[in-house]
């Protein structure tokens, strides 16, 4: 079905809020893993290769928009397609 000469290359930043300047809808049509210190990370809100974190949210807590609260952890990030 997903066909791999199609799917756009992954950017070095990428988020997925809606909101957020670094989301981007064509690549979230395909499946995407991180890998985070060579472990795959499900959950994962926001990363950035080149500065080396990701955003991950904070258990249940929830901010006063209701969104949940994120932290930042740091390590090699590899972005991949499933």
């Amino acid at each position: 079905m997903n066909d791999t000469t199609h799917r756009p290359s992954l950017p070095d930043r990428l988020s997925v809020d809606p909101r957020s300047p670094y989301y981007n809808a064509a690549i979230f049509e395909h499946d995407i893993g991180i890998n985070f210190n060579d472990k795959e990370r499900t959950q994962v809100e926001e990363y950035c290769i080149s500065e080396g974190w990701i955003k991950v949210p904070a258990g249940k807590a929830l901010d006063r928009k209701g969104n949940p609260l994120m932290i930042k952890v740091k390590g090699k990030v590899e972005p991949f397609y499933k």
